[in-house]
C-alpha cells in the first residue's frame, strides 16, 4: 500500500520530527528537574530503593535524564541518549520494580511499571535509529 502524499509530508516535517523528540524527553526532562526542585524528595526514593548515599545517586540520575533529554531534543548523539537513558530505564526495572519478588497487587503494579519502562526504551530505540536516517538522508 502506498503512502498518501500528504502523509509522506508529515513524516518527514522537521516539526513532526521535534514534536516526537519533545514527547519522549518530556518523561526525563519532568522526572530529572523534580529529582533537582525536590531534592529530598528524591534522595527518599533513592534510600527507599536501597542506595547509598541517596544525594549521590539522586544527583546522578538528574544530570542523567536532563543531559539524555538534552539530547534527544538537540538530535544530537541520540545514540548515546537512548543507551544511556535505556540502560538506566533497565536497572530500574531491576532495582526499583522487581516484580518477580513482589506479591500480589504490588507485584502486578511493578510489572506495569515494568512494561512501561520496556516501552520507553523501544521508543528512545526507535528515535535512534530515526535520528541516523534522518541524518544521513539530509547530509550531502
Amino acid at each position: 500500500m502506498q503512502t498518501p502524499q500528504f502523509i509522506e509530508s508529515l513524516l518527514g516535517s522537521s516539526w513532526l520530527w521535534f514534536i516526537a523528540r519533545l514527547c519522549l524527553a518530556t518523561l526525563f526532562l519532568s522526572s530529572g528537574a523534580a529529582k533537582l526542585i525536590d531534592f529530598s524528595g528524591g534522595m527518599a526514593e533513592m534510600r527507599a530503593a536501597g542506595l547509598h548515599p541517596a544525594w549521590l545517586f539522586n544527583s546522578a540520575v538528574a544530570v542523567l535524564m536532563l543531559a539524555g533529554a538534552a539530547l534527544i531534543l538537540a538530535d544530537r548523539a541520540m545514540w548515546l541518549a537512548a543507551a544511556a537513558l535505556g540502560l538506566f530505564l533497565l536497572l530500574t526495572i531491576v532495582i526499583v520494580h522487581a516484580f518477580w519478588q513482589l506479591p500480589g497487587t504490588q507485584g502486578r503494579l511493578a510489572l506495569f511499571f515494568a512494561l512501561e519502562h520496556v516501552a520507553v526504551i523501544g521508543g528512545l530505540l526507535a528515535a535512534a535509529v530515526a535520528s541516523h536516517y534522518r541524518a544521513l538522508l539530509t547530509s550531502p
